[in-house]
């Protein structure tokens, strides 16, 4: 089974998407940062990845054999919409490989388990049908590999012993990145992973700083801030505004019994207009919150009230529409079904 971890895409965070940027943490199929590092460079890595898949056990096999999509979306992906900005061609027609087209493909594939594989592979096409020849194709193609890639990721972290030392931690890693190139293109992998494999290094690199006795602290503070600025600009200014958001939630809880000095400490930080604009996000979110524990507590005992199957949903549909609106409902319908 290809690994892939469902994130909750149907709870985005109205507060952080006003102030912050998420900062790209590595992916399901990707190996862990190191404990620790030496400052020894690592032999070169041959990936050591699994024959290919047989035609029966290849993901890719079922590319081009699209079922019928069924008319409902998953329930993690309700009230949801795919990520724009993969549809990119050249003046050629041809298919310029982004990491919004593998966003795409995540999208649909975090579904997985909730909905078969060809299931979804049938929806990626659906999406990839606004393409025009030869993008189209190539299209098709990038995703069979990727789905292999994905499988055979699986498979090479599945050999992986447990406890590991700081090079075999990096050996790990480094496996991995040279994976994505046995099964993608450079282009396609350097345009899906530059910004994960640029997280990874940079990763390594502060363990390795954090964990050098032989450095003062002004040396060591002085080191990872070169390591931060060798970063894209990108992941840089992504951090940035994670610091930005990790230093409003803890006002947060601080200031949390002083409105006038919350505001007050938002207006600093964020400027006026943005200020408002938070705190008639956090009213809404907490406002939420109390209806939602409210509802809670009422679905809890219909639950146990001994209602029949369709009597039981027609009552919570009618608990449903007294508690949220439209859109409301949407989401709490998509918690219902994950408890």
């Amino acid at each position: 089974m290809i690994n892939l971890t469902r994130p909750l895409v149907f709870l985005p965070l109205a507060l952080a998407g006003l102030i912050a940027v998420v900062w790209l943490w590595p992916g399901p199929d990707r190996g862990k940062a190191p404990d620790t590092v030496t400052r020894q460079d690592p032999p070169p890595v041959t990936p050591q990845a699994a024959p290919p898949p047989s035609e029966s056990k290849a993901p890719s096999a079922l590319v081009g054999q699209a079922g019928a999509v069924p008319e409902q979306l998953p329930a993690s992906l309700a009230g949801t919409s795919v990520p724009p900005g993969w549809a990119k061609v050249d003046a050629h027609g041809d298919l310029i490989p982004t990491q919004a087209l593998r966003q795409m493909f995540e999208y649909f594939l975090s579904a997985l388990g909730e909905e078969s594989l060809p299931q979804l592979v049938a929806r990626i096409e659906q999406a990839l049908s606004v393409l025009e020849e030869p993008a189209r194709s190539q299209a098709l193609t990038t995703l069979g590999a990727y789905l292999d890639y994905k499988l055979a990721v699986s498979d090479l972290e599945a050999g992986y012993g447990g406890a590991a030392d700081a090079l075999e931690m990096q050996r790990r890693m480094e496996e991995i990145h040279a994976l994505r190139r046995t099964w993608l293109d450079s282009a396609t992998a350097e345009a899906f992973f530059a910004q994960d494999e640029a997280i990874d290094r940079f990763q390594v690199e502060k363990l390795r700083i954090t964990r050098n006795s032989d450095l003062t602290d002004q040396q060591r503070q002085a080191a990872l801030a070169q390591a931060e600025a060798d970063l894209p600009e990108p992941l840089r200014r992504a951090r940035r505004e994670t610091r930005r958001f990790a230093d409003y939630e803890r006002a947060r809880q601080e200031l949390a019994n002083d409105p006038a000095a919350l505001q007050a400490w938002r207006q600093q930080a964020f400027g006026a207009e943005t200020a408002e604009r938070l705190a008639v996000l956090e009213q809404e979110q907490d406002d939420w919150a109390r209806r939602w524990q409210a509802y809670s507590r009422e679905r809890e005992t219909l639950m146990a009230s001994g209602l029949a199957g369709p009597e039981l949903e027609t009552a919570l549909e009618r608990l449903r529409n007294q508690r949220f609106d439209e859109q409301e409902r949407i989401r709490a319908q998509a918690l219902d079904s994950i408890r």
